[in-house]
């Protein structure tokens, strides 16, 4: 079988490794892949624009690509699927009514308030000056979101009733673009955040293994959110008795809510939590599709082949699927990012000492990178995702750090911090 994996960062690096190891897969098309996807054996890069359905569809069925996996979100929120499924193929990912669960944070909001779903309480709204009386009379913190797309940087958690004010302005100004001309601004929740991914054929859904990652730029948690500077998996914070709870009052009523509405919703569904301190499950939001970088955490540690589990759902039978079966470790992943980002950041810089991290025991997930003139250059703003499993959390870190320790470009940033809530637990 040959593959098809859309996309161009460390997930779809991750996807496309994992998909090798299947004995069914013989190879892997990237549209457009990256730097790492390029130097990785089985796999080659097309330089396709995700955007272009008719022409990924023509490459696809003349290369009897006889499976898609869709990565980024906004493919997906543009309907990918649906233009791919017309032409006959098998696509992993939701249709383009199903998507809106991560396009719309809105459209998100009224669903879970139908199905019960635990949540922050939130309104929506339109136009500046209703949302800053709305932010007068609720107080701070508080966290003002853009209701679209904006690549893991539209939300805001105000300290101060003056801090959710500029978010306002700016979303409102044009900051995301069209992504912000509606807010969904809601109560601040406390506890630790995780997430929790599974896959559903619309029917059946089960969760993977839960991770936990650092949004945040700076150490301790401090700074902008990014795209994620780190994740580990399986996060303690969700034992396998929270995991249950999580499935019989998150996934399984969002699924049966989306079937109400009359989605047929087939690939991941991505729950990202609050577990408040009272040990309750309540969602921060939903997204469409596999986490960056909690795939770089989840993938390493899947033993059931992937391909096996992405098909199951694609032809509704992931109810017969055997238990997905997974490593007895602990999974850790650093991302190094060039300076500035989530800011404006350098890009072109040559990127050295891969081969030294590999060596070290990790594997290096690429995201911003491409490779030119027999070179892997940093072209994004998540340049490399650095993932080590250990028997512990401490051993997986551990490893994760002295492989990232080799590598070096101009200005490259990680965070030394990563994983600190389960290295302060002795694990």
């Amino acid at each position: 079988m040959k593959a098809l994996v859309i996309g161009n960062g460390g997930r779809e690096h991750a996807l496309a490794w994992k998909l090798l190891q299947s004995p069914q897969v013989s190879e892997v098309v990237c549209i457009p892949g990256n730097g790492g996807t390029a130097t990785l054996a089985g796999c080659r890069n097309l330089a396709l624009n995700p955007s272009d359905f008719e022409g990924i569809a023509r490459v696809a069925l003349v290369n009897n690509l006889s499976l898609v996996v869709v990565g980024p979100e906004q493919p997906l929120a543009d309907g990918i699927v649906d233009a791919l499924q017309a032409e006959g193929l098998a696509v992993f990912g939701p249709s383009q009514a199903g998507a809106q669960i991560e396009a719309s944070k809105a459209w998100a909001k009224d669903l879970m308030a139908a199905a019960g779903i635990p949540t922050a309480a939130a309104a929506t709204f339109t136009e500046a000056a209703p949302a800053i009386a709305y932010v007068e009379a609720q107080g701070a913190p508080i966290v003002v979101k853009a209701d679209g797309l904006a690549a893991g940087k539209g939300v805001t958690v105000a300290q101060s009733v003056e801090e959710a004010k500029a978010a306002i302005a700016a979303a409102f100004g044009g900051q995301f673009g069209a992504a912000g001309q509606r807010l969904v601004i809601e109560e601040y929740l406390t506890g630790q955040e995780a997430s929790v991914l599974a896959v559903t054929d619309g029917l059946t859904i089960r969760p993977l293994v839960p991770a936990q990652d650092h949004k945040p730029i700076g150490e301790g948690d401090t700074g902008p959110n990014t795209g994620g500077m780190g994740a580990y998996a399986p996060t303690p914070v969700v034992p396998p008795e929270l995991l249950d709870r999580v499935q019989t009052t998150i996934l399984e009523p969002a699924i049966a809510a989306l079937r109400d509405r009359g989605i047929d919703y087939r690939g991941v569904l991505y729950a990202g939590l609050m577990i408040t301190p009272d040990g309750t499950p309540k969602v921060v939001e939903f997204n469409c599709r596999f986490g960056d970088p909690e795939t770089q955490v989840i993938l390493p540690l899947l033993e059931t082949p992937l391909d096996d589990i992405l098909l199951a759902c694609i032809e509704q039978r992931l109810e017969d699927l055997p238990p997905i079966e997974w490593k007895a470790q602990a999974a850790a992943c650093v991302v190094a990012a060039a300076a500035g980002y989530p800011g404006s950041h350098e890009k072109g810089m040559t990127i050295s000492g891969l081969e030294a991290a590999t060596e070290a025991g990790a594997v290096v997930f690429h995201g911003g990178t491409q490779f030119k003139g027999g070179q892997v250059l940093a072209y994004g703003g998540r340049v490399l995702g650095v993932t080590a499993l250990g028997d512990s959390f401490g051993a997986a870190l551990q490893r994760a750090y002295g492989a990232i320790a080799a590598i070096e470009f101009d200005g490259i940033y990680y965070r030394k911090d990563i994983g600190y809530r389960v290295r302060d637990w002795g694990q």
